[in-house]
């Protein structure tokens, strides 16, 4: 049976869901699509435009969802799951791939839904790197990025038992990869200047720029992002089973879809 999700998404805020997956295309993809000109002077200064846009878009889109029914019951869940993505980062702090928060944003994506899985990337993200000091332009890019890892989980097809550890096993991979190319590809321009065969050239085919980039990343990190998706792999292998059903039962047990009674207590 499908579970009901905590923070029921209406209209409106698919709506929001909607612009913000077209602005973050937008926000990672650009230099794919950059005119000549548009890196005037090549200074970096765009990824710190974008790093305070990003911040503003999640502000807007949290805002729109959490007026469609974020109740204390999901901001209780979520302060949980958020603290165990901040407590599980520094086992692993990205250390030759070795990624730990993965597992906690996928499951929880998982079971408690794709609205609250995004707003459970970008909180998480941000609580870890409030602990482990990884404050910088590149959080807004990890936040957004991890958000949309969590929402993917989410919409994933309802499976149970060794099928569903299956289908997370093969989303872990393809969103453990995915995310390094969107990180990559949001600072890969101001990264090696114009000198290299591999460097971002502003103006040049998308064909042309998106075929240098993909040697930058085999010539930088796609060691390290195989890594992350072998090891969030190998943990969803081990802890799905038994972490869906203890999430799975937190969530029958807060009845998310229920309002919230208090019992009266007899005067004596």
């Amino acid at each position: 049976m499908k579970e009901k999700p905590a923070i029921v998404l209406r209209g409106k805020s698919m709506v929001f869901l909607g612009i913000v997956a077209l602005a973050s295309v937008v926000l990672f993809a650009w230099p794919l699509f950059a005119q000549p000109g548009a890196l005037a002077g090549n200074d970096g200064t765009a990824p710190l435009y974008f790093a305070v846009l990003i911040p503003l878009i999640l502000a807007l889109v949290l805002a729109e969802i959490s007026e469609d029914g974020f109740d204390i019951k999901a901001i209780a869940m979520l302060g949980v799951l958020s603290a165990a993505v901040a407590a599980v980062r520094p086992l692993g702090a990205g250390s030759a791939g070795f990624e730990t928060v993965f597992v906690v944003l996928i499951l929880g994506g998982r079971v408690f839904g794709p609205a609250f899985g995004f707003v459970l990337g970008c909180a998480g993200m941000f609580a870890s790197a409030l602990l482990t000091g990884g404050i910088g332009p590149w959080l807004p890019y990890q936040m957004l990025a991890s958000a949309w890892v969590a929402l993917g989980a989410g919409v994933l097809p309802q499976f149970r038992g060794k099928a569903e550890v299956g289908l997370l096993l093969a989303y872990g991979t393809a969103a453990s990869l995915l995310y390094g190319l969107a990180l990559n590809l949001s600072f890969w321009p101001f990264t090696l200047g114009a000198g290299t065969e591999i460097s971002f050239q502003p103006g040049a085919g998308i064909a042309d720029n998106l075929h240098r980039f993909l040697l930058f990343t085999l010539a930088t990190s796609l060691g390290w992002d195989i890594g992350r998706a072998v090891f969030t792999a190998l943990l969803l292998a081990i802890a799905a089973p038994a972490v869906l059903g203890v999430l799975r039962r937190a969530a029958r047990r807060a009845a998310f879809a229920e309002p919230v009674r208090f019992a009266e207590v007899e005067q004596r």
